[in-house]
C-alpha cells in the first residue's frame, strides 16, 4: 500500500489509470486511514505474499500444442490456509487474479472463517475448447501449481467458467502424487467427497443479504423487482431463491444477451434452460436485451453477478435501482462507486454478498478433513447464520461510523486481518 495511493484514498482524487489491483487497494486504503493502522503493517497488509505464473503447454485434440499462461496469486494467510476459486477466461491475468486473491482475504475475514485468501486461473477460452483439452489443460496447470497447494497450505474451487468436474480432475492429480486428498480442492462433486449445498452457495448467499436489505428498507420482497447481469451458476441460483420468495425477477442476462419482463420473467424455466443450453443464447419469454442494457431497467435491486469492472462511470449513470447488490467480484470502479453514492443508490460489497460461495466451501473442507457428511439442510441452516451475522456486523459498523456499506466491510476485514498479524507477531 503506497502513501500515494492513500492520500489519493483521503483526497478522493483518481489517478490517470488504475489497475485491478490498484483499485482493491483504494478501498483497502481508506481502511487504514479510518482505523490508523500502523504504516509498517500496511504494505504488508496490501501485497501479495506469493505470484505464480505457469507455462501451460496443451496438446489440441488436432494434434497440434498450445500454449496458455496460468496463475496462482496467495495473498494473505495469517488467519488460515490461502483460498479462492480458479477462474478460465481470456480476461485472466496476473493484476486480475492478485485483485480477486486479496479481495478474498476480506472476504474470508467478514464472515469470519480459517482462511486468508488467494485465486487463480488460466488465460484461455474454455467455451471453445473440448472436454478432453479442457482436462489435459486442468492436469497440466495443477501440475505446475503442485507445490503451492495443499489441505493445509492452499486450497482451490471454482470460479468463472469452471465446476465440480474440473475441480475433481485438479483433485485427482493432485491425489496422484500426495495420495488421497480431497481436502486440496472444496466444489468437488458429491462422490468425491463434495458438500451438499455447494453449488447453490454462492446465490443463496446472495439471496440471504439481498432479503436483509429488502427488509432494512422496508421494501416486501413480494413487491420487489430485480434485475440479475449475469445468469451463470451464481446469477441463476440467485434468481431461483428470489423468485421462490416471491420477489419478481424483471431482467436476466449473460454474455449473448438478455430478456425483460416488467411483470417478472418465468425464472424455473430459465433456470432448466441454461442448465440444458449452458447460456440464454435463444432463450424467450421477455423483450430482448443488448449489451449493458440491463443495468438501465426500471427495477428496485440490481445484481450484478459475471465479471469483475462492469460498473463504470457511463454505466452507472443509467442505473435506475435503489439498491446494487454486488453478487460478482469486483463489479465496480471506484469513480463509478462514489457516483452512485452520490445519487443515492446503496452499494452491498462483493466482499460481503458473494461470501457464501467461500462459506460453503469451509464447511465442505471441514466434512473432508472429519470425514463426517452433513445434509443440505444442515447446510443451509449453517449458511444462513453466518451471512446473516455478518450483513448485521458490517451494518452496525454503517451506522457508528457513518460510513457506506463497502468502506464498513473492509473495515471489518482489516480489523480480522490486523488483529490476526500482531497476535502472530509477524
Amino acid at each position: 500500500m503506497t502513501k500515494t495511493m492513500i492520500a489519493d484514498s483521503k483526497a478522493g482524487g483518481k489517478p490517470a489509470h488504475r489497475s485491478a489491483f490498484e483499485e482493491v487497494n483504494f478501498h483497502l486504503g481508506r481502511a487504514f486511514e479510518i482505523l490508523d493502522i500502523p504504516e509498517e503493517y500496511r504494505h504488508q497488509l496490501g501485497s501479495c505474499y506469493r505470484e505464480l505464473k505457469v507455462q501451460v503447454m496443451v496438446r489440441m485434440d488436432n494434434g497440434k500444442l498450445k500454449e496458455f499462461f496460468g496463475y496462482r496469486v496467495q495473498h494473505n494467510g495469517v488467519r488460515g490456509p490461502y483460498k479462492g476459486g480458479i477462474r478460465f477466461h481470456p480476461s485472466v491475468d496476473l493484476d486480475e487474479v492478485r485483485a480477486l486473491a486479496s479481495l478474498m482475504t476480506w472476504k474470508t475475514a467478514i464472515v469470519n472463517i480459517p482462511f486468508g485468501g488467494a485465486k487463480g486461473g488460466i488465460n484461455c477460452d474454455p467455451l471453445t475448447m473440448s472436454e478432453n483439452e479442457l482436462q489435459r489443460m486442468t492436469r497440466t496447470y495443477t501440475r505446475r501449481i503442485d507445490m503451492a497447494l495443499g489441505p493445509y497450505r492452499d486450497i482451490p474451487a471454482p470460479d468463472v467458467n469452471t465446476n465440480s468436474k474440473i475441480m475433481a480432475w485438479m483433485m485427482d492429480e493432485y491425489s496422484r502424487k500426495h495420495g488421497f486428498t480431497p481436502a486440496v480442492v472444496t466444489g468437488k462433486p458429491i462422490p468425491l467427497g463434495g458438500s451438499q449445498g455447494r453449488e447453490e452457495a454462492t446465490g443463496l448467499g446472495v439471496f440471504f443479504v439481498t432479503r436483509n436489505i429488502a427488509k432494512e428498507l422496508t421494501i416486501p420482497l413480494n413487491k420487489t423487482r430485480i434485475a440479475i447481469q449475469g445468469f451463470g451458476n451464481l446469477g441463476s441460483y440467485a434468481a431461483k431463491y428470489l423468485h421462490e420468495a416471491g420477489a419478481k425477477v424483471v431482467a436476466v442476462s449473460d454474455v449473448y444477451g438478455g430478456l425483460y419482463d416488467k411483470n417478472g420473467l418465468d425464472i424455473p424455466a430459465l433456470f432448466d434452460y441454461t442448465r440444458k443450453n449452458r447460456s440464454l443464447k435463444g432463450a424467450t419469454g421477455g423483450d430482448a436485451l443488448k449489451g449493458d442494457e440491463i443495468f438501465g431497467v426500471d427495477c428496485d435491486i440490481m445484481i450484478p453477478a459475471a465479471l469483475n469492472g462492469v460498473i463504470t462511470v457511463p454505466v452507472a449513470r443509467t442505473i435506475k435501482a435503489k439498491v446494487v447488490v454486488e453478487g460478482a467480484n469486483n463489479p465496480t470502479h471506484p469513480e463509478a462507486d462514489a457516483l452512485l453514492r452520490e445519487r443515492g443508490i446503496i452499494v452491498l460489497p462483493d466482499i460481503l454478498v458473494n461470501a457464501g460461495g467461500v462459506t460453503a466451501s469451509y464447511f465442505e473442507w471441514t466434512q473432508n478433513l472429519t470425514q463426517f457428511y452433513w445434509e443440505f439442510d444442515d447446510v443451509r441452516q449453517k449458511l444462513e447464520k453466518i451471512m446473516d451475522r455478518s450483513y448485521y456486523e458490517v451494518g452496525a459498523i454503517v451506522k457508528e461510523k457513518k460510513v457506506e456499506w463497502r468502506l464498513a466491510a473492509f473495515i471489518l476485514g482489516v480489523q480480522r486481518v490486523y488483529e490476526a498479524t500482531r497476535l502472530r507477531g509477524l
